[in-house]
């Protein structure tokens, strides 16, 4: 879809500056929309409209429906060219610079009213914004109603007279209360002329017991809150607001329910008009956020602590296989602790991972050459990888990570028998189904007669219980292309898996 941006650079002349003021009311005209019950459409001149209204046509760029009524535009007009004849209040309101309302329908009780609203800029009118409603009932406007669509007149004014919304008022209204959530109206002197029901329920949950018709909001809401400092602002605040003070977002805490605040200073022509304020009980859902928060803290001061005792058992073993004198005991110690260092590494990543997910590429990154360390060889064997392993699950990463150090430490000890120099290579190949991980050596190859199933050796048979039980995979061990060996792992990835 072409963009607000597009659409004004491709067929305006538009300074920057109102451009910016454009994308600002676009940015926070749901609330109009929604005061208003109407769908609201912004229009703007192509460069070749006369100053008398003849030439091109006006060109929509923008439009929002309402969430709290059904909308009369269900089709979309954003990129719509439209002349005089179906749209030409539009261009009188852009032309003749003042508000023009068009009705359309067979008698009183049906059909809809469009109202023109020129949008001043620093002098100019450049742009015109159109609110589309069905007409009244007969019956007239609840007491709701009667409150927002005032509201939304001066909204409307406000916006028409370039005055609202302000840059720091666009900035925080995607996390606002929206009109639906709770709604008052206050007048000049901040008494409370109208309240919602779900705003009453709000300020219910907040600990009021009266109605908040005809109570002075800012004193009363500031002995509700919690927090004394807290309190004091927020009375400060909602008093200034009332007599023209530039409304913000804020949270209040009263008696354990968190209620966040949208206030909006009304004006018409420099003259404070009162104010609205917007609520919502978001108690739960900072509930929520405080177990989460602290669930996610809590879990990563497990794996933590957990790396920090695998390393001091690592740091003992090495120890105690250095101060043993039989060679095969100190290499069983040296093997235990490559083993003992590849979950301690996974626990470090998940330490300060905000989620449940290791990055294997990163711990094989800083286990093969930790691999190499201790393999104690004589020559030199380089260790390389290649392709992407990905990001997995906690519980897959771990023995995934181990597999792979396995069989790494096997083709250095058993593939380069005697041999000075050598290259290992670890390629990852990965698709949407299947990992597949190939630990190739450059060296001897395999013994005559080896058997998968019958070896005895304790790295391998740790390699095939990983495989077969923690993951799900299966496990091979072939004579390279070239030379040397190839031992293939194949791991299924499901919904425990998570791509990278």
């Amino acid at each position: 879809m072409t963009t607000l941006s597009e659409l004004l650079a491709g067929h305006t002349d538009l300074p920057g500056a109102a451009v910016d003021h454009l994308q600002r009311i676009v940015g926070d005209w749901q609330l109009a929309a929604d005061l208003s019950f109407a769908d609201l459409l912004l229009w703007v001149g192509t460069d070749e409209l006369g100053i008398d209204g003849t030439g091109a046509p006006v060109l929509c760029v923008a439009q929002c429906r309402p969430t709290t009524a059904p909308t009369v535009l269900p089709v979309d007009r954003v990129g719509a060219v439209a002349g005089q004849p179906g749209h030409g209040h539009v261009v009188r309101a852009l032309v003749e610079r003042r508000v023009i309302v068009h009705e359309s329908g067979e008698s009183d009780s049906t059909g809809l009213i469009s109202e023109a609203i020129p949008l001043w800029w620093q002098g100019h009118v450049i742009a015109v914004l159109t609110r589309d409603r069905e007409r009244e009932p007969h019956r007239g406007a609840s007491r709701l109603e009667a409150a927002y669509r005032e509201c939304a007149n001066v909204l409307c004014r406000m916006i028409s007279e370039s005055i609202y919304p302000t840059a720091e008022e666009v900035a925080g209204v995607n996390s606002s209360p929206r009109a639906g959530d709770g709604f008052i109206r206050l007048g000049v002197d901040g008494t409370v002329t109208y309240a919602s029901p779900n705003a009453q329920s709000a300020y219910h949950r907040m600990g009021l017991n009266t109605d908040l018709l005809g109570m002075e909001l800012s004193s009363l809401t500031g002995k509700l809150v919690s927090d004394t400092f807290d309190a004091r602002e927020v009375a400060d605040h909602l008093g200034a607001v009332a007599a023209g003070e530039r409304g913000r977002r804020i949270e209040v805490d009263a008696r354990g329910a968190t209620i966040v605040m949208r206030t909006i200073a009304l004006q018409h022509k420099g003259t404070p008009m009162g104010a609205a304020v917007l609520v919502r009980d978001v108690t739960e859902v900072k509930r929520r956020d405080r177990a989460l928060l602290s669930k996610d803290a809590t879990i990563r001061e497990i794996h933590h602590r957990v790396k920090n005792n695998l390393q001091t058992v690592a740091a003992l073993l090495r120890l105690q296989a250095r101060r043993t004198d039989n060679v095969e005991a100190r290499h069983a110690l040296s093997e235990s602790v490559r083993r003992v260092t590849s979950i301690a590494l996974v626990h470090d990543l998940l330490s300060m991972s905000v989620d449940e997910e290791v990055d294997l590429d990163e711990v094989m990154d800083k286990l093969l050459p930790m691999v190499t360390d201790l393999a104690a060889l004589s020559g030199r064997i380089d260790v390389h990888r290649a392709g992407a392993i990905g990001v997995f699950p906690a519980e897959r990463a771990t023995p995934l990570a181990m597999v792979i150090a396995e069989l790494v430490q096997n083709a250095i000890e058993h593939g380069f028998d005697g041999a000075t120099t050598g290259t290992i290579t670890v390629d990852a190949r990965r698709s949407s189904r299947l990992l597949e991980v190939v630990v190739s050596d450059s060296g001897r190859g395999l013994p005559d007669g080896f058997d998968l199933a019958a070896s005895d050796r304790l790295g391998l048979q740790i390699v095939r219980t990983l495989v077969d039980v923690e993951l799900g995979g299966s496990l091979e061990i072939v004579p390279g292309r070239d030379r040397g060996t190839d031992a293939i792992v194949h791991v299924p990835l499901g919904r425990r898996a998570v791509r990278s």
